[in-house]
């Protein structure tokens, strides 16, 4: 997602919101004396700070019919009841036309079932159907990703000039130990890999792919920037939760056959598909071998 600017005001030394206490700048001998300040004069205003935050949210693409649709959303509910929990989550409505039955009553009903909308795309406030929701404004909580840096002049702009925006990091992210539980791993551009286990109650979200040496427990959600390519791969399958490119299954749904045992993830036509990682091993003459399990 974007990240959004939260500009604060600076906190005061006392504490309060009242104007600040400014104190005499004490000089050095050496200093040129400076100049009387009037006993009028106003003090200098105090300086922005500002701090962006990025957010990883769920997107939900509803499609008609809409019934059919919210009793397909129970199921993967009742599979995973705290999925949704203090998740922000965008509604995508692209896939749906202004006249689609039930869709007045859409926004609500997701509501009901504790679903958090932070954001709204796909259409327009002006549909009949939506004039009477209540779009989302505000962004709140996410995690903080550095200082912004806010112009201390208006910027001029010259007709024909082109901003370039800087091409999107995708460094790997390595974590050389387990990943115990309620912990969560991001990075949202490129590949996380753990050298170690991963507890259940632990999530693993990576814009790429993901990478568990050990074994995978807890939740593991991969491709989250549009990367139907990337893939999960684990020493033992235990997972709570796989899920590439906004596709995911539940433990209740992952093949039996396939847990405990070690395991590629990956994405074709829109399934989750689980095989075995291929083992090398050695003969008896020295030639490898590759097998599964």
């Amino acid at each position: 997602m974007s990240k959004p600017l939260l500009a604060k005001h600076a906190i005061y030394p006392d504490g309060s919101g009242k104007e600040p206490c400014y104190k005499k700048h004490m000089t050095h001998d050496t200093d040129p004396p400076s100049a009387p300040v009037s006993a009028d004069a106003a003090p200098p205003p105090p300086r922005i700070r500002a701090r962006g935050r990025s957010f990883l949210a769920l997107v939900l693409s509803p499609e008609a019919p809409l019934d059919a649709w919210l009793r397909g959303l129970d199921v993967q509910i009742s599979h995973s009841v705290n999925f949704f929990n203090s998740r922000p989550v965008i509604l995508d409505l692209g896939l749906l036309e202004p006249e689609t039955g039930g869709l007045s009553g859409l926004l609500s009903a997701l509501k009901e079932r504790h679903i958090h909308i932070i954001g709204i795309e796909g259409a327009d406030p002006s549909w009949p159907a939506l004039a009477h929701w209540d779009w989302p404004a505000i962004l709140q909580g996410g995690r903080p990703s550095g200082t912004v840096a806010l112009p201390e002049a208006p910027e001029e702009v010259t007709q024909g000039d082109t901003a370039e925006l800087p091409a999107p990091a995708s460094e790997t992210l390595f974590i050389n130990r387990p990943v115990r539980s309620g912990q969560t791993i991001e990075n949202l551009e490129g590949d996380v890999v753990i050298v170690g286990g991963v507890s259940s109650g632990a999530e693993i979200i990576a814009g790429g792919s993901i990478h568990v040496y050990g074994p995978l427990r807890g939740r593991a959600i991969a491709g989250i920037n549009r990367h139907p390519e990337a893939q999960i791969f684990t020493l033992r399958l235990e997972a709570e939760l796989l899920a590439i490119d906004g596709f995911y299954l539940v433990a209740e749904e992952i093949d039996p056959a396939r847990i405990g045992h070690s395991a590629q993830i990956f994405l074709e036509e829109g399934l989750i598909k689980i095989q075995p990682l291929p083992e090398r091993r050695v003969q008896e003459n020295g030639s490898p071998v590759e097998t599964t399990k």
